[in-house]
């Protein structure tokens, strides 16, 4: 591919002008597109409004299961057979105590996490004091996802002083029905519109691998760009057992089941394009899917989880911060001591010599 195509793509992006259909779609799949200019491109783009700066998001997972919703690709579903730990919402002196930990780990955003189809008024109203008591002990963003929500409810968490509201539209209107029988797009799209009515700053991202066409990663980053999502997720769809989507991936798409490095980079570079003033966050599945290759979400992506997921593992904070500092970038946070707090772990390792059995195996036969 000529150089003047990446050029073009960060001229287009910079310029606010949309990348069609037909672009997009030579980005994610002809190989005459390589990578790492890809990205160098997307780079470009992160770099102006970014610069070289990172944001940590910790999650808190403060309701687990007990969900009425059939969402294929979540293990708290209805329909999930998957073993996981059930609690109602935890009481606020836990939450406090997490959103105290997230804040000195150095996250930059403290995310809420509630599954459910949707809280109840009695819920908003506890939540919204909940929220105003974080922020009123820790300079630190709050983000809330709680589900369906309508316009009186975010009006009562933006005066709380909530600072965004998540609410992921997952994957396109054409698509959604595959993934989820219980609620519609269009009940999502309502979320967040109710969300911006009232002022509130929107986080909405997507799941990749779900069975989905190119076509419809391309429709769900327009629309996002239309919403003017301030924060957006792209997730790897984890295949967690138990869950509807990880048995069956409709295998006559255009996306491979199994998803690779390469096109998951270049999955968060077309997110880049066309979402260029937006927070990008390689979300779930960034350990699992990209693997040796994870540092290289840096370059399109500014936003990362520490600490894992709603019921998966992820990196440790540590591992994460010196991967972010070993690649020359830098993390923003809201605590002073950040660079302490991790340096500790990092100096503990030692070189580790060879043992007698690695050196001379056959001495062992």
């Amino acid at each position: 591919m000529e150089t003047t195509f990446y050029n073009e793509l960060t001229t287009t992006s910079l310029s606010g002008e949309l990348l069609s259909d037909a672009t997009c779609e030579k980005l994610l799949t002809a190989p005459e597109t390589e990578l790492l200019p890809l990205l160098d491109a997307a780079y470009r783009v992160r770099k102006t409004y970014f610069q070289n700066e990172v944001q940590l998001h910790i999650l808190n997972n403060a309701q687990n299961g007990y969900c009425p919703e059939d969402c294929g690709y979540c293990a708290q579903a209805n329909s999930a057979t998957t073993d996981i730990e059930t609690y109602p919402l935890k009481p606020d002196a836990e939450i406090l105590e997490e959103a105290k930990r997230a804040y000195e780990s150095g996250a930059y955003r403290y995310c809420i996490v509630m599954s459910g189809r949707g809280p109840s008024p009695k819920r908003v109203s506890h939540l919204a004091e909940l929220i105003h008591t974080v922020k009123t002990h820790y300079p630190i963003e709050v983000c809330l996802s709680a589900g369906l929500i309508d316009v009186e409810s975010a009006h009562i968490l933006k005066t709380a002083g909530l600072d965004r509201l998540n609410h992921n539209l997952n994957t396109s209107e054409t698509h959604y029905p595959n993934i989820c029988s219980t609620h519609t797009y269009q009940d999502r799209m309502e979320t967040l519109q109710a969300a911006q009515t009232a002022g509130l700053a929107c986080c909405s991202g997507v799941i990749v691998g779900m069975g989905e066409g190119t076509d419809d990663l391309i429709q769900v980053a327009k629309a996002l760009r239309q919403f003017e999502v301030a924060s957006l997720p792209v997730n790897f769809f984890l295949p967690i057992a138990g869950t509807q989507l990880s048995e069956s991936v409709p295998a006559q798409r255009s996306v491979p089941t199994t998803l690779t490095p390469d096109y998951c980079l270049r999955v968060l570079c077309l997110y880049r394009f066309l979402n260029p003033r937006a927070e990008i966050r390689v979300a779930a599945g960034r350990e699992h899917h990209l693997r040796s290759m994870e540092v290289m979400a840096l370059y399109p992506a500014n936003s990362m989880f520490i600490d894992g997921y709603l019921n998966a593992e992820g990196s440790t904070a540590s591992r994460t911060m010196e991967m972010i500092k070993d690649a020359g970038f830098t993390v923003k946070t809201n605590a002073e001591d950040v660079e302490q707090l991790n340096q500790d772990e990092i100096e503990k390792r030692d070189v580790l010599l060879k043992e007698l059995k690695v050196l001379r195996p056959r001495m062992e036969s």
